[in-house]
Formats: structure tokens, sequence, C-alpha cells
């Protein structure tokens, strides 16, 4: 009874802590012009303050704090430390602005402490690439990577309303659950003080209108970090868990965090091959595709979220596989979701040019004979060009 207690108090005190102090920031934030101004970048048309941040580290904090009761929880030390040490920084970050390698060095601290002082680290890699346990360098630099990839990713994916909060809830409520059932109650108080905490500030920031907000950076960190340390901890407990749950973890973990992770990796892969900085912003992610072809951002997180559901369902299907066919099966999985909005919208573009259509069209004959007579007819067909095509449809509307 107790644990439930426990828990439900965590929930609760996150959801009340955020919920009453959100309209508190708006205001604040409304006097002080601390707002999020529309750019050619950002997707929303009018000024929004970006503070949610402090709201959630507040209420999941507190949250935490007051419903562990008397239970020894000695990583909370190092945990709050990291949250600490992100919030000033999101805090600069979303008020003056600092440059991307400061923010690199504050995650890469954080993830130091946890590791080297809090001992929360990888140590077993359940036969991925068959390696098991791992010396303690590599643990190190396995580690540090991580956290520093899944704060990142987190940060990177904060693009449109309810999406970082719902990729938050979604990651939580899967760690959550398995810390209860393996008797991990520490952690699980913390992941229900994020979940609760979570839901309110998507709230505001999906339906709210008055008092609208964004998390911004200082959220979107600390978020991450918290991520991070679920992950890592969920990895960590299940070595002595059922073999079956000991090799399914690594890729189970990923698969969780599928969309912010490999969301970044696609990101980045296309930035250092456009030979730009992996930093440089862009709107390249995801959601924006999602936006492009016409979807509003509350059907674009539900869009994501429900794919990220797939995919955990995909992984847990499949968990009897041998862990590296898991891992190739997770990667395609992905890679088709990320592919489809794209598709989607270059097929809707391609209706409004004959040449397009044309082209698109052919990308998906690939097994037709065009060298034979139908072909060489088609070749006697005079295409359209794009900029003719729009000239008829521009007239076409003239006169009527």
């Amino acid at each position: 009874m107790t644990i439930i207690a426990q828990i439900i108090s965590a929930f609760l005190i996150g959801l009340m802590l955020v919920f009453y102090a959100i309209p508190i920031i708006v205001r604040i934030s409304k006097e002080k012009h601390l707002f999020d101004v529309p750019n050619e970048r950002k997707i929303n048309k009018h000024a929004v303050p970006y503070l949610g941040g402090i709201a959630l580290f507040v209420g999941i904090s507190i949250a935490t704090l007051l419903s562990i009761f008397n239970d020894p929880f000695p990583d909370i030390r190092y945990i709050l430390v990291g949250m600490i040490i992100l919030f000033f920084i999101g805090i600069k970050d979303d008020i003056l602005v600092i440059s991307a390698r400061k923010k690199l060095i504050a995650q890469i601290v954080c993830a130091l402490i946890l590791i080297m002082l809090g001992d929360i680290r990888l140590t077993d890699l359940h036969g991925i690439l068959d390696l098991h346990e791992i010396d303690y360098f590599f643990s190190m630099a396995l580690s540090l990577l991580a956290i520093v990839a899944i704060i990142n990713a987190l940060n990177l994916i904060d693009g449109i309303d309810g999406l970082a909060a719902g990729i938050g809830i979604l990651a939580s409520s899967f760690f959550g659950t398995f810390f209860i059932l393996s008797g991990n109650i520490q952690y699980a108080i913390l992941c229900f003080a994020t979940i609760g905490s979570l839901s309110s500030f998507a709230f505001y920031n999906v339906f709210g209108r008055k008092n609208k907000i964004f998390m911004g950076d200082t959220g979107s960190l600390i978020l991450g970090l918290l991520l991070a340390v679920f992950a890592i901890q969920y990895n960590e407990i299940s070595i002595t868990g059922s073999d079956q749950q000991s090799s399914l973890s690594p890729v189970y973990s990923l698969a969780i965090l599928s969309v912010p992770l490999f969301d970044m990796i696609r990101l980045f892969a296309i930035r250092i091959f456009q030979k730009k900085s992996p930093f440089s912003p862009d709107i390249n992610h995801i959601h924006h595709k999602l936006l492009k072809i016409g979807l509003s951002h509350l059907t674009s997180t539900l869009i994501i979220l429900g794919a990220n559901l797939i995919i955990i369902g995909i992984v847990y299907v499949f968990r009897s596989i041998n862990n590296n066919f898991l891992l190739i099966i997770l990667i395609s999985t992905f890679t088709l979701f990320s592919l489809l909005p794209q598709l989607i919208y270059e097929y809707k573009k391609a209706g409004k040019s004959l040449t397009k259509k044309h082209q698109f069209n052919l990308f998906f004959r690939p097994f037709k004979n065009y060298a034979e007579k139908n072909s060489e007819d088609d070749s006697t067909v005079e295409l359209t060009t794009e900029a003719e095509a729009e000239d008829n449809e521009l007239k076409q509307a003239v006169n009527e």
C-alpha cells in the first residue's frame, strides 16, 4: 500500500505543482516580454512564453523528494545536480542564447557527474555484437555518448506542440512500469513524478490559449537527462532479470527512444553530408515533414507517438530473435517511417506538375520496359514543364 501511495503521490504532486506554476510563469513572461518570437525557422505564428522548463524542474524535483518518504535514494543527489546545471544552462539559452559548444560542454559535465560520482553507467551490452560485460573505460565512454546523445535528441525533437512532452510521458510510462515490476521503487517514483509534471505541461502546451507555453531548452535538456538515466538504469537492472529480458533490454530501450534518437542521427548525417555543422538549425525533422503535407501540430504529434508505439510493439513481438537482427529490424522500421512523410509530400507536390508527376510515377514502376514501343510512343508526347503547368493553371483561374 505504501508503494502505491508513493507512486500516486509523485504523480499528483508533479501534476498539481506544474498546473498551478505555469499560469504564474506565463504572467511573468508576458510582463517581462520573455517570448519565443516567430521567424523563418520557427513554426509558431504568435509570440509564446518559453519558460515551461522552470515548472517542470520544480514539479519533478519536489514531487520526487516528497514522495520517496524515508526510502534511501542516493542516486537522486547526482541526478538533481545534473538537473540544476542544465536548468541554468537552459535558462540562459532561452533568454540570452548561448553557443552549441557551451551547451555540449555542460552536458558532458553532467554526464561525467552521473557516471563517475553516481556510478550511473552502462556495464553490459547484453550480447549486442556478441559483447556482454565491458571494462570501466569503455563503459565510461559508451555511457557518456549515450547520455549526451539522448539529451541532444530530446532537445532537437522539441519542435511542435506536445511532441517532446508526449515522448517523455510515453518513455517514462514504460520505464516506470518496469521499475515497479522489478522492485526499484525510487526510480519508479521519479518516473511518475515526471509523467505527472509533463501531463500538466502538455495540457497548456497543446490546448492552452491564454496560458500557452513552450518547454524551452530548460525543459528539453532536463527531460533528456532524465530519460537517459531511466534508459541506463533499465538496462542495468535487467542484467539480473530473465535471459530474454536481459537480451532484449538494449534494443527495447532504443525502441522506446527511437523517434528522437534516430531522427537526430538522420539529421546529423544529412547536415554532415551537406558540409554543415551537425548542430546547424534547419526544418528537416520528421515533424516538419508531417507539417509540410498539411497536418496540424496535434495530428502530427499523435502520428509520431503512434508510430513510436508501433515500433515498440514490433520489437516486443520479435523479442525472441537474435539481438543483432532485432536491431536491424528496429532501424529498418524507423527508416521506412521517416521516409513516408517525404514521399507523400513529393507525391502531393507532383500533382501540381505533370512533369514531376510523370517522374514520380516512373519511380514506382522500375520493372516496366520503357525501351519497347510504348516507351517510344510516350517519348513523342511533349511533357509540360512545371513553369508552364503553373502558368496554365494561373490562366485558367483568371479565365474562370
